[in-house]
């Protein structure tokens, strides 16, 4: 049995992580059950200082970027075709909003500790790109929670409280200083960086070769 650790940086409003997890899991399936795959996600926040009310994606995008609003939905558009074929849900991908995920990512840890990790990141993804909601307010966070079949008491004491505060900001970091700068960003067994969102054939690839190299 070939063991493959994963460290995925990513944030909960980067529709690339969302298609690179997808992606991911394709790959595992493939190299399944030769190989074993243990999965740990790691904050980072595209638009860390964003407070207050949302503004619409397409022009938010296009100001950060340097492009048109029609370059910026021209993307959108080429994402949501790549998502519909990877089965994920990106039906709002251009009506969301632009939100501050740093509660989110408190979550993210939080469902970890219940082996929900994953799902709980799953759960974000679909609400912001498949629903259009903002996952920055509390009460659609709890609905996610809820959705996954975790206790949604316990979430709101969470939401409520600073834990996990210095978890996230840690990750952030320590990602920042071991030179992490876009997402998202997958670190195979502390030592192999694959950058961006790439197709499970690159990633097959490269999990064979690493398992040549160990």
């Amino acid at each position: 049995m070939i063991k493959m650790h994963i460290d995925i940086v990513s944030d909960i409003a980067c529709p690339w992580c969302a298609i690179g997890y997808a992606r991911l899991e394709r790959a595992m399936a493939q190299l399944a059950p030769e190989y074993e795959f243990t999965i740990e996600w790691h904050a980072f926040e595209l638009n860390p200082e964003h407070s207050g009310e949302g503004e619409p994606i397409l022009p938010a995008l296009a100001r950060k970027y340097g492009k048109s609003e029609e370059e910026a939905r021209a993307t959108q558009n080429q994402m949501m075709t790549i998502a519909r074929d990877l089965g994920i849900n990106f039906d709002k991908l251009q009506e969301r909003l632009t939100c501050n995920t740093f509660d989110a990512h408190r979550l993210v840890k939080w469902a970890g500790e219940q082996g929900l990790q994953t799902g709980m990141k799953q759960a974000l993804f679909e609400a912001y790109f498949g629903r259009g909601e903002n996952v920055s307010d509390h009460d659609i966070l709890v609905q996610c929670v809820k959705g996954l079949g975790l206790d949604p008491a316990q979430a709101k004491v969470v939401l409520e409280s600073d834990q996990y505060a210095q978890t996230v900001r840690e990750d952030e970091e320590n990602y920042q200083k071991a030179g992490v700068t876009a997402v998202p960003a997958f670190i195979i067994n502390n030592k192999y960086l694959i950058a961006g969102a790439q197709e499970p054939a690159t990633l097959v690839e490269a999990f064979q070769e690493i398992a040549t190299e160990q």
